[in-house]
């Protein structure tokens, strides 16, 4: 009986050690995965261009466990709308300043954190360099002079046919203030078609030799195959003028060092922008992995253009992104681990 004793209290010892040992498991797998068994809703803009790192932080928070089953894309409106509802849980296409026209709708129920890119999100109105050396043409002003409107006429209305932001986007709101603050309605047309495809054909005209006038921002492929100063110049104002929500902003809107720009500094006429995440406030309160990671991940400019200059040569399929975010967080893998380390700390507290 002591012998049976004795293995029965040898077995419950080595049961309880096995139970411990798993619980410890189970606790290191918590720690490292604090996301695990919850689901993120995730939405992207509209504007391809954003895509790629909307995918790049995709799996990151996979990485922290999360599940992300989908990212839906949403114009600015509905976004921001069902974000501070609580609908979905964020993205990381936010600009500021040129978004500060939905903090109304979003600021009771959600917040911008973090930046993907601060600064340096330049935006504005370029034409060919071709023709404005040639009829000297500077400021956006220009435009109001029928010689020149003309140049830029693709239908034959006497008016210039500029590429501008689809119904929906927050530079479609900046444009058509500008459009009547400058006094440029009879004098512009805008395209409002999807901006890819407008874009597309603005560059088949500039390499038939034909003028062309857009509306862009940086980073996105256009400048990379239209090159300021080689090939486009960025367009002046006399005087900067902002709707309401952004009329404390003018001095971000006088850039120094613009390449492209006739002086320095360049009177854009529209601020520089933060790319920023925006989540809902509950949804980060619950779970302080994803704001820690939010408020860390940086993604530089110059690896935007390189990617978005990618995805305009073909290579722009959800695997390709898919591939295109998990090489760039192994080329970073220091600085990924250290914000993965980071978050999961952030879960632990």
């Amino acid at each position: 009986m002591k012998h049976l004793r004795a293995f029965t209290n040898i077995a419950a010892g080595v049961a309880m050690a096995a139970m411990a040992a798993g619980a410890v498991t189970a606790h290191a797998a918590d720690k490292s995965m604090p996301g695990q068994g919850k689901t993120i809703k995730m939405a992207r803009a509209t504007w391809d261009t954003g895509w790629w790192q909307a995918e790049v932080y995709r799996q990151l928070f996979e990485k922290l466990g999360y599940d992300v089953p989908q990212v839906t894309t949403l114009d600015n409106p509905p976004f921001y709308q069902s974000v501070a509802q609580g609908d979905m849980d964020l993205w990381v296409n936010g600009w500021f300043p040129l978004h500060n026209t939905y903090a109304d709708t979003f600021k009771q129920g959600a917040q911008a954190v973090g930046y993907v890119a601060k600064g340096g999100a330049l935006q504005g109105y370029l034409i060919d360099k071709k023709t404005a050396d040639k009829y000297g043409i500077k400021y956006l002003s220009d435009m109001k002079k029928p010689k020149i409107a003309k140049l830029f006429d693709t239908n034959g209305d006497g008016k210039a046919n500029m590429v501008a932001c689809p119904p929906g986007w927050g530079c479609e709101t900046l444009i058509a203030y500008q459009m009547d603050a400058y006094g440029l309605r009879d004098s512009i047309d805008l395209i409002k078609a999807g901006y890819s495809a407008s874009m597309a054909d603005a560059l088949s005209r500039y390499k038939n030799g034909e003028p062309i006038f857009f509306y862009t921002w940086t980073p996105n492929w256009t400048v990379g195959l239209l090159k300021p100063g080689k090939d486009v110049v960025w367009l002046q104002v006399k005087e900067t003028r902002l709707p309401k929500d952004q009329a404390n902003l003018k001095d971000k809107a006088i850039v120094k060092g613009v390449e492209g720009c006739a002086d320095d500094p360049c009177r854009m006429g529209m601020p520089a922008n933060d790319i920023r995440p925006v989540a809902n406030s509950a949804f980060l309160k619950d779970n302080p992995a994803v704001e820690t990671l939010l408020e860390e991940v940086r993604i530089p400019v110059q690896d935007i253009f390189a990617q978005n200059a990618k995805m305009n040569q073909g290579a722009d399929s959800p695997e390709d992104l898919k591939k295109q975010a998990a090489d760039w967080i192994a080329r970073h893998q220091d600085k990924v681990d250290r914000w993965l380390k980071d978050a999961r700390a952030a879960a632990m507290m």
